[in-house]
C-alpha cells in the first residue's frame, strides 16, 4: 500500500474575494458620554474622552472613503449620547427603510429621528410596531436575514421583518448578555452571492453568544464559516464590517485577524476602543443604506 507525499499534495487555494462598493450611514460622536448603563459594557462611573471617540471614529469614516464607499452623515442629537451606533437605527433593504424601535427609555427618541432621515433621503419608510433594534440584531446574507433575539428585538419583530421584506428570517436566540445584539456575535463576511459576489454568502460567528438551537442552526446552514474564539469575541472582534474582500475589524481581535488572512480576506485594523465603553464597535457605527 502506498501512501502520498504530503509535499506533493495539491496546495489548498483561498477563494478569490471581490470587493462590493457599499453605502453607509454614520453619525459623529459628538455628544458621545455614558451617563446610564443599559448593558454590560457601560459603566458611568469609567470617565469617557469625547475628543478621543470623536478622532477613532473619523478614522473608521476615513477608511471606508479611502476603500471606495459612499459615507452618509445624519446629525447627532445632544441627548442622545448613543446615536453615534447608527446600525441600530434601522434596516434597510432595496430602498425600504424599516425603523427601529428601541427596548430602553434611554434611546427611544432615535427611533423617529433616523425614521425622519430615511424619509427626507428618499427611502420609504416602514413604521415599526414591534420592539427591535435595527440593523444591530438583523443581518443580510446574501437572501437571507439573521434575526436576533434575548435581549434587546422581540420574536415578534422577526415577523414583522418577513412580511416587511418578503425574505426569510431566520431566528436566533443570543444567551451572552455580551453578546447583545446580534451584530457583536455574528460578522457577515461576504453579504454578496452570485456574480458579483462570492458564490457562497458566508459569516464569521461566536457559538457561545447563541443556544444550542442557534448553534445547531449557524452550523447547517454556514458549515463553511469562521468560529470565534471567545477571546476575540469579548474584544468586539465580529463587531466588524465587510465588503467582501476588507474586512475592518478590532486590532485587539488577533485570532480573527489571522483567521481573515487565511481565507483570502484583507483585515483592515480599526480601533473603537473609546466607543467600546458605550457598547459598540465598528459595526455597531456602521448602517448600510440599501437602494
Amino acid at each position: 500500500m502506498s501512501t502520498q507525499n504530503p509535499a506533493s499534495a495539491p496546495a489548498v487555494e483561498t477563494t478569490p474575494r471581490v470587493q462590493q462598493r457599499r453605502t453607509y450611514l454614520m453619525c459623529r460622536p459628538e455628544h458621545f458620554t455614558v451617563t446610564y448603563s443599559i448593558n454590560p459594557w457601560m459603566e458611568p462611573s469609567n470617565p469617557t474622552d469625547t475628543a478621543l471617540a470623536v478622532s477613532q471614529w473619523q478614522q473608521l469614516h476615513d477608511t471606508y472613503v479611502a476603500l471606495g464607499h459612499d459615507v452618509h452623515l445624519i446629525d447627532p442629537i445632544e441627548s442622545l449620547p448613543d446615536m453615534v451606533y447608527t446600525a441600530n437605527g434601522g434596516f434597510i433593504i432595496d430602498g425600504v427603510a424599516y425603523g427601529a424601535k428601541f427596548r430602553f427609555t434611554e434611546r427611544q427618541p432615535e427611533g423617529p429621528a433616523f425614521m425622519e432621515w430615511f424619509a427626507a433621503n428618499g427611502f420609504t419608510v416602514a413604521d415599526p410596531v414591534e420592539v427591535n433594534e435595527g440593523e444591530g440584531d438583523f443581518l443580510l446574507v446574501g437572501d437571507v436575514i439573521l434575526a436576533g433575539t434575548g435581549f434587546r428585538s422581540t420574536g415578534d419583530s422577526h415577523s414583522e421583518l418577513g412580511r416587511v421584506f418578503g425574505k426569510e428570517v431566520i431566528s436566533l436566540n443570543l444567551v451572552d448578555p455580551r453578546f447583545y445584539h446580534l451584530d457583536t456575535a455574528i460578522s457577515v463576511l461576504d453579504p454578496v452571492e452570485g456574480a458579483n459576489g462570492a458564490a457562497k454568502a458566508n459569516i464569521a460567528y461566536l457559538p457561545g453568544a447563541f443556544d444550542a438551537e442557534g448553534q445547531r442552526i449557524l452550523a447547517e446552514r454556514f458549515p463553511d464559516a469562521i468560529k470565534v474564539s471567545d477571546e476575540d469575541g469579548a474584544v468586539f472582534g465580529l463587531n466588524s464590517s465587510s465588503d467582501g474582500l476588507n474586512v475592518i475589524i478590532s486590532p485587539r481581535a488577533k485570532g480573527f485577524e489571522k483567521q481573515l488572512r487565511e481565507r483570502g480576506y484583507n483585515p483592515v485594523l480599526v480601533d473603537l476602543s473609546e466607543l467600546l465603553l458605550g457598547g459598540g464597535g465598528i459595526k455597531c457605527c456602521t448602517l448600510e443604506l440599501r437602494r
